[in-house]
Parts: C-alpha cells; sequence; structure tokens
C-alpha cells in the first residue's frame, strides 16, 4: 500500500510552462487528505522550487538538487551533501578541457559565466521537448533570478569555490556536441566519489557521490517510519533512476527518457496529459482494493 509518493518537478509534476496543473494539485491533495505522504524530489536548488511547489498551498518536504539538500515540510535544513574542493576543482578541470559551460549551484545561488549561454540553453531545451522557443519569455525569466538574487552572472567561479560560508551542492554542464558529453562523463566517472546524472539529453548533473535522490529518499522515508515497499517514485529523466530503483513502485513519465522507461514498473501519461494525477488515482484506486480486500478477508 503506498504511504509515500516521491514526485520530480521538471518533466514529471510540472508542464512544460513550469506551471502545475489543476488535476495534479488535486490528486496531491486527495492523496495527503487519505494520509499519503508526499515529497518533492527535484534537481532544482530549494530557493528555485519552492516558488512554484508554495503555489500548492500545502507544506511538503524538499529533496533539493538530486539529493544534495533535504527539507522538511517546514524548509528547513535537515541534511547536506555538498562537494569538496578536490573534487570541485577536478571537475572543473574536465569541463574547461573539454570547452563545456557549466553552472554552479551553491545553498544561496546558482552562478553562471554567461546570461546568453543559459538562455541559448534554455531554448535548446525547450526545442528538445516538442516546443518553439519563446527566447522573450526566457529572457523575462531569467531577469526575474536575477533580481531574485537566485541567479549572479560572475567571471570568478574560483572565488566560490573557496568561500567558507557557502556550500557547493551542484554542477551543471551543457553542451550540444555529444560526444563532449560523453567524454567529460567518462572522465567524471573515474574521478570517483561523484554521482553523474542528466535532466536533459544535452546536460550533465554533478553532485556528491550521496547526493543521489534514491538516497534521500531512503532516507526521508526512514524518518517517517515508512518501508521503501511502501514508496512511490515517479520521474522522467536520468537523475531519477536511483530513486525508482529503490521505490517500491517506480512510475515513469509517458515522456521520459528510454533508460527510464525501461527500469519502471509502469509508464503514466506525458507531462502535458497529466501524468502524475493519473499515476496517484491509480495508486489511490489499489489502496481502495486493497482496503475492500481485506474487509472480506476478515468478514
Amino acid at each position: 500500500m503506498v504511504k509515500l509518493i516521491a514526485l520530480d518537478m521538471d518533466g514529471t509534476l510540472l508542464t512544460p510552462g513550469h506551471e502545475i496543473s489543476p488535476r495534479n494539485k488535486a490528486a496531491i491533495s486527495k492523496a495527503m487528505e487519505r494520509g499519503v505522504q508526499v515529497v518533492v524530489a527535484t534537481g532544482r536548488a530549494f530557493y528555485e522550487a519552492h516558488g512554484i511547489i508554495n503555489k500548492l498551498d500545502m507544506k511538503l518536504p524538499y529533496i533539493c538538487l538530486n539529493g544534495a539538500e533535504v527539507r522538511n515540510e517546514s524548509s528547513e535544513v535537515m541534511t547536506t551533501n555538498a562537494l569538496n574542493a578536490e573534487l570541485i576543482e577536478q571537475a572543473a578541470d574536465v569541463f574547461r578541457a573539454e570547452d563545456i559551460f557549466y553552472q554552479v549551484y551553491t545553498d544561496r545561488a546558482i552562478y553562471t559565466a554567461s546570461i546568453e549561454q543559459d538562455i541559448e540553453i534554455f531554448k535548446d531545451l525547450s526545442t528538445q521537448m516538442g516546443q518553439k522557443p519563446e527566447e522573450d519569455k526566457i529572457r523575462r525569466f531569467m531577469e526575474e533570478r536575477l533580481e531574485r538574487g537566485t541567479l549572479i552572472e560572475t567571471d570568478d567561479y574560483k572565488s566560490i569555490f573557496e568561500r567558507e560560508d557557502e556550500n557547493v551542492l551542484k554542477l551543471l554542464a551543457a553542451s550540444s556536441s555529444k560526444p563532449k558529453l560523453v567524454r567529460a562523463k567518462n572522465s567524471l566517472y573515474e574521478i570517483g566519489n561523484l554521482a553523474v546524472s542528466a535532466s536533459a539529453p544535452h546536460n550533465i548533473e554533478l553532485t556528491h557521490v550521496n547526493a543521489q535522490k534514491g538516497i534521500a529518499l531512503a532516507n526521508v522515508a526512514e524518518i517517517m517510519g515508512i518501508d521503501m515497499k511502501d514508496v512511490m517514485a515517479v520521474g522522467d529523466n536520468l537523475n531519477d533512476i536511483s530513486m525508482l530503483k529503490r521505490a517500491g513502485i517506480s512510475v515513469a513519465m509517458g515522456n521520459a527518457a528510454s533508460e527510464v522507461k525501461g527500469i519502471a514498473d509502469k509508464v503514466t501519461a506525458t507531462n502535458i496529459e497529466d501524468g502524475v494525477a493519473i499515476a496517484i488515482e491509480e495508486a489511490l484506486e489499489e489502496m481502495d482494493k486493497e482496503k475492500a480486500g481485506a474487509r472480506d478477508t476478515e468478514a
């Protein structure tokens, strides 16, 4: 019986327009009314995710930056798994050697060496999702992040790495060159103590080896006193695989990467078609059947 549901955000809970559909919101609300716990498990930083999730008007725990940071339902930091200076320098050397653009995610902000490069990445991502890139909308989004201070443009990553009062939690690299990404991934695997994943075909998400959604989800479930066999995880990309493998019920989105569909127990509809809501509704129906069966047995 499902007691905890872990939901990825981009490509899963969110529509391509980065919104939560009414049906998805209603399904989450119904699950929580039935006593099912819900946790957000995202590659986003808390300060980028909370503004969207907050619209649900529900207090939920967060697994952020692929597990590098975990927050409780009151948004308090419970655990942090940061990259140490040695790992950061080794990873940065790999990206420099392949001339791959990358961003630095800390517990305070996202740092980028080029806003224009960020815009091109967003445009490319829209194209990959079958959408026509809306550059004006993307630029407004970037401007809002700059104004909030959650995105900072800088030409000095080294000073960020050397700060003692700021934790580097994730590096996000992107390139349109598949050979470069493949070579970089192979080099990163050789370093060790790194979790190398992706949230889109043309990027690399890099965290500490202990910062994975699956590990964080298992810790959250343990704190809640829930067995992993009673956990359902829903995701769409490579950074979701670790939690899909650990969950008792794994659900891939209809728009998920083939590798994700290959390891999932079931495939739901796409994020455009309210796949999350459908998966939750089916889980609640199964709960009803199990309870009805238990009552019949007792009778």
